[in-house]
């Protein structure tokens, strides 16, 4: 297998691995602009060359839009291996890509998001736990912070407070979300326009800058659903799915 990595040169013309591979689809578009804006901070990107879901997506820790103190980590943003290219040990060349990559730009470690058990758009726990990866904190949602040190003298990263606690004031659905998952384009607007005519509650909350997604009361910033204080989920939430779960 031949891996691309993203750059400004080739951003536009590259598929970004995702569902959709239309640039002017919403969400292609949202997804490649947020991505334009990061790779000046050092985010990678690294995909297979073939067409499909396998990729590794990493910046460093510092510049990570997620409520995390771990200055010395390059943190994993999505790490996705699906379909017909899952099996074939993809994932083990682009960790290993990613571990070279770490180490030569002077980090002490990487770290990521998982679960205590498999959650969608969460990397598997089991996987990580095979790799290596250890758990550094816990949120109260089952929501953990993993990593992998390359250096045992290196300080453990953690959640700040906000991260570790989640709870908002309000009622009704209150949802965090950014534009670094494509798929929060599509299903957003769809789901304030459902919870409009049904007249439910639901304010949708656009982060859009690193230091607002670095202090949201969620360990996680791509999609956080609240419902009367209370973290519901992580899932972006397609509008059956979302139908079903105001029934």
């Amino acid at each position: 297998m031949d891996f691309i990595r993203i750059t400004k040169e080739n951003l536009e013309k590259e598929h970004i691995c995702c569902a959709i591979s239309n640039n002017k689809d919403i969400q292609v578009a949202s997804k490649k602009s947020w991505l334009a804006a990061r790779l000046e901070e050092g985010l990678c990107f690294i995909k297979s060359a073939e067409r499909g879901k396998c990729f590794i997506e990493y910046i460093p820790a510092q510049n990570a839009w997620i409520p995390i103190e771990a200055n010395d980590y390059m943190y994993i943003d999505c790490f996705w291996i699906s379909g017909s290219l899952k099996g074939h040990g993809y994932s083990n060349d682009l960790l290993k890509m990613c571990i070279e990559d770490t180490k030569a730009k002077g980090f002490k470690g990487l770290c990521i998001l998982s679960s205590d058990k498999k959650r969608a758009f969460l990397s598997d726990p089991n996987y990580l736990a095979y790799k290596g990866f250890k758990v550094a904190d816990k949120s109260d949602v089952g929501i953990n912070l993993l990593y992998f040190p390359f250096d045992s003298k290196v300080n453990v990263p953690k959640f700040k407070e906000c991260a570790k606690h989640p709870r908002v004031d309000r009622q009704g659905y209150i949802l965090y979300y950014t534009n670094q998952c494509p798929f929060t384009a599509k299903y957003v607007p769809l789901t304030e326009n459902i919870a409009k005519e049904k007249g439910i509650p639901f304010k949708a909350i656009h982060i859009k800058d690193r230091d607002t997604a670095q202090n949201i009361p969620s360990p996680v910033t791509t999609y956080a659903l609240f419902y009367n204080g209370k973290f519901v989920t992580n899932e972006i939430l397609t509008v059956k799915k979302f139908l079903k779960m105001i029934c």
